[in-house]
């Protein structure tokens, strides 16, 4: 009840009328500026970083877990990465504003406008490529904790098999290594998509309102139109495009995990 009776209210609530009545007026304006636009930004937005998390959170969560590396390691980076996964919103924009921006950029900052860009070298982090830089921060350690358990599952002994028939590190990782972690690489890939799709309060305090969430709590707020359904329906239309990544992700598990069996 908990998980499909509020799914199940924005479903009905999505083909409401603004005075009642079932229409379909919310979802066909769904397919309208700056309702499209919202929804590409943000699914670009979370694709983006959440490749770029899967890539480098793999990598860093390898170095610090194989063999041979301190013990002490792990546990700095493991609970690092605790704490890192779930620090985002104000405090999160706040602190890349305080470090990219330099106090005295900050301090004209929060005096004028939300709006107010600081370029560095022609970089600006109220941008779409700034928002994803600050996303990273919480987009790695989520997947060093996820793809942590599956690292471990590698045994020493395929490698050394692997070694003793004459293959090289790099065939290793291309005909065992990666095989064995491609489920756990696409179902964290995934988790990576959802958690920055359904992110808001870092983006908004960044002040890129051209995402979906920004735009959803915007109708919530009632600083848009007073038509709670509108926004039943764009959180519907999110909804879908999670659907849609599940379903691209079950069948390419499938074939990635032929390989296990």
């Amino acid at each position: 009840m908990f998980l499909f009776l509020p799914a199940g209210q924005v479903l009905v609530g999505a083909f409401k009328g603004e005075h009642g009545g079932v229409t379909t007026a919310n979802i066909t304006g769904l397919f309208k500026q700056p309702y499209v636009g919202a929804f590409q930004n943000s699914i670009e937005l979370s694709a983006v970083t959440a490749a770029l998390g899967t890539v480098l959170g793999l990598a860093l969560a390898y170095a610090a877990l194989r063999d041979g590396t301190p013990r002490w390691i792990r546990s700095i980076l493991t609970t690092f990465s605790g704490v890192a996964a779930n620090f985002g919103g104000i405090p999160l924009a706040f602190a890349f504003i305080a470090s990219i921006g330099g106090i005295g950029i900050v301090t004209k900052f929060l005096a004028t406008e939300l709006h107010y860009n600081i370029y560095q070298h022609g970089f600006t982090l109220f941008s779409k490529t700034g928002t994803e830089i600050v996303y990273l921060y919480f987009q790695i350690p989520l997947m060093v904790l996820v793809i942590a358990p599956a690292i471990d599952g590698l045994k020493r002994e395929w490698r050394e098999a692997a070694a003793n028939l004459g293959a090289r590190p790099v065939q290793f990782w291309r005909y065992v290594g990666i095989p064995v972690l491609m489920p756990s690489i696409l179902g964290a890939f995934i988790l990576l998509f959802g958690n920055a799709f359904a992110a808001y309060a870092t983006a908004y305090s960044l002040g890129y309102q051209n995402l979906i969430t920004v735009v959803l709590g915007a109708y919530y707020s009632g600083n848009v139109l007073s038509n709670p359904h509108f926004a039943q329906a764009m959180a519907l239309g999110m909804f879908a495009v999670l659907v849609v990544m599940m379903m691209l992700y079950i069948p390419l598990n499938r074939r990635a995990a032929r390989w296990a069996k």
